[in-house]
């Protein structure tokens, strides 16, 4: 296969990950909705929260770039059941929950109002953000032996029993376990983000293919690990979805048990991610001819991920090369392939290279 380990690279670190810039802005908004509804709930004679905990793909770092800003950060908010009293005195239900944490949060600054969601309270931003506010209650029980035991119930249509922070343990568990390096996070992180990256690179897919933590738990299930090569790790991971979703379509939620993360046994989203991934390995398939060149691997690149992210950086090479080879020479270096740009030992691409 030919080798563009140091371009796939690149486009994550350039185009995939999200900039830490983006991540601070979101932060900010996260803490400053935070005091919005500690004064919120304050001010209404409402139970104060025991916590606030980010969660999701921000917490496990998982969010990629988006041309639209289209970005969200869910921060659970948690109270103690005992504390969450209805109007006339009995438990309150989910519902009068995340109405609660609504009405608090909505202190009349916003030009779109907070909204009541399924699962959650949205807070919405011009700038395409959104701060998404799951409401959970602490339970406290006592089991048969009669020591107290603890649990979280998410307000959702009823009461249920969840707790988010739970998935950032598993996925940093899964890390922790599969990743052969920890640079930047490590390479399970880096092939997720790429995924992602991948299921959203055209508008049409949009809200048709499985969501990001099904792509989440698919590479913990499939990952081609590849301390040497990244374009390789991406390309045997995704061959593992495919097939994997070719034998069964379902994925189960990692920590809750006997839930799932699709609906059912032929579920639309899973056979888009897979008839999609299938598309993409069909793009890369010239890399293995024996007389691929760099051009054309840098294309098949492009072509999977509708960029010309790679292609560029075949001009930047070449510009390069040029502005650091005496010119008598230039050209026929670059013909024999001698230099590959600026301080990177020539490789041989047709295999038996550096990474092959």
């Amino acid at each position: 296969m030919f080798d563009c380990s140091d371009d796939v690279l690149a486009y994550h670190d350039e185009e995939v990950n999200l900039p830490e810039s983006d991540r601070s802005d979101m932060r900010d908004r996260r803490d400053v909705n935070r005091d919005r509804l500690k004064k919120g709930l304050k001010k209404s004679n409402k139970p104060a929260y025991r916590q606030c905990k980010s969660q999701g793909s921000y917490a496990m770092r998982l969010m990629v770039q988006s041309g639209d800003k289209d970005y969200d950060i869910d921060d659970g908010v948690y109270f103690n059941k005992e504390d969450l009293v209805g109007a006339n005195g009995g438990e309150m239900t989910a519902l009068e929950a995340r109405k609660m944490v609504r009405d608090a949060v909505d202190d009349g600054k916003f030009k779109a109002a907070p909204e009541v969601r399924p699962k959650c309270v949205r807070v919405l931003y011009d700038e395409g953000y959104h701060v998404d506010l799951p409401v959970y209650r602490r339970v406290v029980e006592k089991n048969a032996a009669g020591k107290e035991v603890v649990h979280y119930e998410l307000a959702s249509s009823e009461w249920q029993r969840s707790d988010a922070r739970d998935v950032t343990d598993w996925f940093d568990g899964e890390c922790e376990k599969l990743n052969p390096d920890k640079t930047a996070g490590g390479q399970v992180r880096r092939i997720t983000r790429e995924i992602k990256k991948y299921a959203r690179s055209r508008a049409s897919w949009k809200g048709k293919i499985l969501s990001g933590f099904g792509i989440t738990k698919l590479v913990t299930e499939c990952f081609g690990s590849n301390a040497d090569r990244e374009d390789k790790a991406l390309r045997d991971t995704i061959t593992a979805i495919r097939d994997r979703l070719n034998g069964n379509l379902v994925v189960k939620h990692p920590v809750t048990p006997n839930d799932t993360i699709t609906k059912g046994s032929d579920d639309a989203r899973a056979k888009l991610l897979r008839d999609n991934l299938s598309g993409a390995l069909k793009k890369l398939e010239p890399l293995d001819k024996s007389d691929c060149s760099r051009k054309e691997a840098l294309k098949c690149w492009d072509a999977v991920f509708s960029t010309t992210f790679f292609s560029d950086r075949l001009a930047d090479d070449d510009e390069a090369a040029s502005a650091h080879v005496p010119a008598p020479f230039s050209s026929g270096l670059l013909k024999s392939g001698a230099t590959t740009g600026i301080g990177r030992a020539a490789v041989n691409k047709q295999g038996g290279g550096r990474y092959a």
